[in-house]
């Protein structure tokens, strides 16, 4: 069963002046609420670990081909909306 995270109630007043550890405190997995006059208005959270998903460079190589005609040249009308019309 997973951890379920610690909850914090913090005052947005309080916040501003802690926001640096309250920042470390969410990114360990304490949940962070921020409330103005007693009442809850956001909510301070850890990120995904997205570490995993980056962008790994050459993973796809060799798995996509261009289909025929992907490098001919463009026509005259669409070369003219990249750089102008010729004259």
């Amino acid at each position: 069963m997973p951890r379920r995270a610690s909850t914090v109630i913090v005052n947005v007043a309080s916040a501003k002046a802690r926001l640096p550890e309250l920042i470390e405190r969410a990114a360990r997995g304490e949940e962070i609420i921020l409330a103005r006059a007693g009442r809850p208005r956001a909510r301070l959270v850890p990120l995904a670990d997205d570490h995993k998903a980056l962008r790994v460079p050459g993973k796809g190589k060799g798995r996509f081909k261009p289909g025929p005609g992907f490098d001919t040249e463009l026509p005259g009308d669409v070369l003219a909306l990249f750089y102008g019309p010729t004259q």
